[in-house]
């Protein structure tokens, strides 16, 4: 306890002010760099997240876009390309849903009814879809800029077209794209048929030989 009487008395002196206050002074400014320097990496760190949200947005607004493009010439599609549609469709509305964002999932079922709409709508107009892409892509862009105000408009239409759709009229639609998914089916499986039974033509017919008697003559 002697060290610590003699340390008590050695601060009261007017010889340990300065190095009292040296000590203090240092000790502030260790302080306040070690706060300095965790707003810096939390800011950073923020930043960087951000940045990757605001990528795995455009990302997933691109593949929703180009996803629209196909589905306005679903009709014209071979199976395979539709499969191959379906799937990239199904990994951006995943990518979507998990943004953290307010009104990810509103936007979500709001694109997958716009793309169900376009599908319907290609086996109709054909190839004059061009306005309807163009407002699904404005609008996936508007949402990337303000995902509050859209979710209101996102949650306007489904609940209107919620309103619109009666369950006749329901059934009505479902069995007339039954009815075009069929026969955009037998179409294809016919051109396959056909390209099938002309590769087996080809392959059993006979081929001509020359002897090599006839080659001197």
């Amino acid at each position: 306890m002697q060290w610590w009487n003699d340390l008590i008395s050695w601060l009261g002196t007017s010889a340990s002010r300065p190095t009292v206050f040296s000590a203090v002074v240092l000790f502030f400014a260790v302080l306040a760099a070690g706060l300095l320097a965790v707003w810096i990496a939390n800011l950073a760190i923020k930043r960087l997240v951000a940045q990757r949200d605001r990528e795995a947005k455009a990302a997933a607004i691109a593949a929703l876009v180009d996803a629209a493009t196909e589905a306005s010439v679903w009709n014209s599609l071979t199976p395979q390309e539709q499969v191959l549609a379906d799937r990239a469709v199904g990994q951006a509305d995943i990518i979507v849903r998990l943004l953290p964002i307010r009104g990810s999932d509103v936007a979500a079922n709001w694109a997958a009814h716009q793309l169900h709409e376009l599908k319907r709508a290609s086996a109709t107009f054909g190839y004059q879809l061009d306005p309807a892409v163009v407002e699904f892509r404005d609008r996936l862009l508007e949402w990337q800029r303000h995902p509050g105000r859209t979710r209101r408009q996102f949650l306007n239409d489904l609940a209107r077209w919620r309103t619109q759709r009666q369950e006749p009229e329901q059934a009505a639609v479902d069995q007339q794209d039954a009815w075009v998914a069929e026969q955009h089916q037998q179409r294809y499986q016919g051109s396959v048929t056909i390209s099938d039974d002309a590769t087996e033509t080809a392959n059993t017919a006979p081929t001509a030989t020359v002897q090599s008697g006839d080659q001197l003559r």
